[in-house]
């Protein structure tokens, strides 16, 4: 099933787990595990022994709110005004768009219907507030309608977990004998106001009855879809070479990243060929940018790799990865500083030899220099967990430390004399030394640690130094010195 992408079976229990205070959690379940007795926010240790068969895996939490967040522009082929609810919901204010489908009831079978095609199981619900459609797709019979005069009854028998409460005022409730919302109704308004006054909106269950009855508004701020910025060439004749068409794509697409104020670090150009074929050329920046220069230039070499067949009669031309970016003035007079481009060097060069031949450095979380500094391609995002130098550190490391012979050693200090690459050198001066031990969870069993030191000889030539091991630290012989580096 790994293999193949597919979905275990229905009769297997399946849970996602999450990072808890103490272990793992439950985070969801499928029906055979809450059919087992498996509920979420338990540790997963504990239903283990409930469950021997239980199948474990983790959760892409970021994963599923980006799902969603998709999710939520998918859904507004029913209606305008869409909406995340928290971890697992969406809210849709369908005002006006029932009749369209033919009314509620029908609406709500076209919605399964479409969601079950994308592999989800949904379970749906329409009502006149937002609260109330909430407790009735989860506490509530299947594909469930309520008018704006039946909220009391058929929401009253719903457990309180309805009211969207958090977990401590569910607790209070259950306890004083309020488990239902039409018990909570029952109580009057004074006693749940003078014993929730202080309480925020998710542990005030009067806030949370007036927003399911609707005597608090509780609107559908929708969110905006995001632009595509797209530029296209709709032919009269087929033709075989769409270079020439190029360069008024990327003006039109760069003067809509300038409408919008953004940038863009994709291209995507894809052809579309008279028999039916689509071909797609694709190409990446390593910096926000406009221009159509400069964009049309990426394209070079790259537009004979399409097998034109019959001819073309659509091309287009869509930016992705788009970022806000703003005009810079360079120079006092206006313009721009045009002499270094080192970033659309960078894009031409990775267009003509691939991503993986342009490299550049970045730091990486290690006490040893060598494993300190990594390549990634250029045009690839650096990681956000960078560390920060807090020592000064050579400009130019060897890439393989070289050993010197010493021929003068200064106890607990640098050899005052040694020779390395057949000179020579004698320490003017000195600065360390810097400790460094191994990094046990990588390193071999016997590993020994480093000290640097910072020399200069008598040409005033910087060194960086380190003696590895100790005098009788019982992990080798006498300790060997290395040149690693150079100072500036």
């Amino acid at each position: 099933m790994e293999r193949q992408g597919n979905a275990p079976p229905d009769n297997i229990p399946v849970v996602l787990a999450r990072e808890g205070q103490h272990g793992p959690v439950i985070h969801a379940a499928n029906r055979t595990a809450r059919l087992e007795g498996i509920t979420p926010g338990s540790r997963v240790v504990d239903m283990r022994a409930i469950c021997p068969e239980l199948q474990v895996a983790y959760a892409d939490e970021a994963g599923d709110r980006a799902a969603l967040d998709r999710l939520v522009l998918w859904a507004r082929r029913w209606c305008p005004w869409t909406v995340r609810d928290g971890n697992d919901g969406l809210i849709l204010d369908t005002t006006g768009a029932d009749h369209l489908w033919g009314g509620e009831a029908a609406m709500l079978v076209e919605m399964e219907t479409q969601l079950s095609l994308l592999g989800l199981t949904a379970r749906l619900a329409v009502a006149p507030t937002w609260g109330a459609a909430w407790a009735l797709a989860r506490f509530g019979p299947v594909r469930a309608i309520c008018g704006a005069d039946e909220i009391y009854f058929k929401l009253g028998a719903l457990p309180v977990a309805g009211l969207r409460l958090d977990a401590p005022t569910l607790l209070l409730l259950r306890r004083l004998g309020l488990k239902t919302i039409g018990a909570v109704m029952d109580v009057p308004r004074l006693s749940l106001t003078r014993r929730f006054v202080k309480a925020g909106v998710q542990a005030n269950p009067l806030i949370r009855l007036d927003q399911l009855m609707g005597k608090l508004a509780e609107p559908v701020s929708s969110v905006d879809a995001r632009p595509v910025i797209r530029a296209q060439a709709r032919l009269a004749e087929p033709v075989f070479d769409p270079t020439p068409y190029l360069p008024e794509l990327c003006d039109d697409l760069c003067d809509q990243l300038k409408q919008t104020g953004q940038g863009c670090r994709r291209l995507h150009l894809t052809v579309y060929r008279t028999d039916g074929d689509v071909s797609h050329v694709d190409v990446a920046i390593s910096a926000p940018t406009r221009d159509p220069a400069h964009l049309h230039g990426l394209f070079r070499d790259k537009l004979e790799r399409i097998n034109p067949g019959f001819g073309f009669d659509l091309i287009t031309l869509a930016a992705g990865a788009l970022e806000e970016m703003q005009d810079r003035q360079t120079r006092l007079e206006g313009g721009a500083d045009d002499d270094l481009r080192l970033t659309q060097l960078i894009d031409r060069l990775s267009a003509k030899f691939g991503p993986r031949a342009v490299t550049r450095p970045i730091l990486r979380q290690s006490h040893l220099p060598e494993r300190a500094e990594a390549q990634i391609a250029a045009l690839a995002n650096a990681p956000s967990e960078g560390t920060v130098l807090i020592r000064e550190r050579p400009l130019r490391l060897l890439d393989h430390p070289e050993e010197v012979r010493v021929l003068y050693a200064v106890p607990e200090g640098p050899p005052a004399q040694f020779v390395w690459r057949r000179q020579t050198h004698r320490v003017a001066r000195y600065a360390g030394p810097e400790r460094i031990a191994p990094e046990w969870w990588k390193d071999r069993p016997g590993t020994r640690l480093r000290d640097y030191f910072k020399v200069e000889n008598q040409t005033g030539l910087r060194l960086w130094l380190y003696r590895e091991g100790l005098h009788e630290d019982g992990r080798g012989g006498d300790p060997r010195w290395f040149v690693h580096g150079f100072f500036a």
